[in-house]
């Protein structure tokens, strides 16, 4: 071999030997930032807390990383990612193997609980969008059987096209997805003997402003709270429209002769009592 070869692979191994030393003494804290993808600032810190400590330091006291403690950084990014804070994870990178067993069965409990609770949330997210977009979460057959076979289902449609923008809308979607078909049932139930005993109250001719009538036209008002917030000046607005509307006079007037300027009228002398005037009243 002649002195040339041998020169080169002696300069060969001395450079191997001197990456390799390189490599053992550690890496600047720019490049463990770089390799690991964390910034320097978050492993000035980590070694502020004493989470993760530089193995060495230069001449010129800059930290360098070996291959031991890029590997504990790596273990603190997986804590990091399963939501375990940065106190819990110094103390689980430092304890007994036991202790760290048992430490991370907690963890992954806390996930798991912390998973169901997210996924209970997505759904009632999901219940939320579609009553938005639906209005009521049943059937149509369901509404039938529930409202009644005088329900028209397209009613809700009608509504949501008209009022969908509305924070009253918004308000009866909120409420509805939250409600099952028994819920419906018990509001539809209470509905129905309200007006029942509003029927009764209009043939026996119960004077508009009497105790009996403002106490059944708070009742009244308080049963669309069912559905939106409905204040006084917002009930003579509805009180309105029952007589104006073809459909709601009819609905009323079906359950007993002019109930429909009967519960207007009592909806007006309530309102009165509550410091609204009926004549000025707006949807507000």
């Amino acid at each position: 071999m002649s002195m040339a070869a041998v020169s080169h692979r002696s300069a060969a191994r001395l450079g191997g030997m001197t990456k390799r030393a390189a490599a053992d003494a550690g890496l600047t804290v720019g490049v463990a930032a770089t390799r690991t993808g964390v910034t320097i600032r978050t492993l000035h810190h980590w070694d502020a807390i004493g989470l993760v400590r530089p193995s060495g330091r230069t001449d010129s006291g800059y930290r360098l990383y070996t291959a031991a403690d890029l590997a504990r950084i790596h273990r603190v990014l997986i804590y990091r990612e399963l939501g375990v804070p940065l106190d819990d994870i110094k103390t689980l990178l430092e304890a007994p193997a036991g202790d760290a067993m048992a430490s991370l069965r907690e963890q992954r409990d806390q996930l798991r609980e912390r998973a169901d609770r997210m996924h209970r949330m997505a759904g009632a997210l999901d219940r939320l969008i579609e009553a938005r977009e639906s209005g009521i979460l049943l059937s149509a057959e369901e509404q039938v059987e529930i409202f009644g076979r005088d329900w028209q289902p397209s009613w809700v449609e009608e509504a949501r096209d008209q009022w969908g923008d509305t924070v009253q809308w918004a308000q009866y979607a909120e409420r509805a997805a939250g409600r099952t078909a028994e819920h419906w049932q018990q509001i539809a139930a209470g509905v129905e003997a309200l007006n029942a005993e509003l029927a009764a109250a209009c043939r026996a001719a119960v004077a508009p402003g009497s105790d009996q009538a403002n106490a059944l036209a708070e009742r009244h008002r308080a049963s669309i709270g069912a559905y939106f917030d409905c204040t006084h000046s917002m009930h003579v607005c509805l009180g309105r429209r029952y007589v104006t509307d073809p459909g709601f006079a009819a609905f009323y007037d079906d359950l007993a002769p002019g109930l429909a300027t009967w519960l207007r009228d009592i909806i007006d002398a309530n309102a009165r009592v509550h410091g609204i005037d009926p004549e000025s009243a707006t949807w507000n």
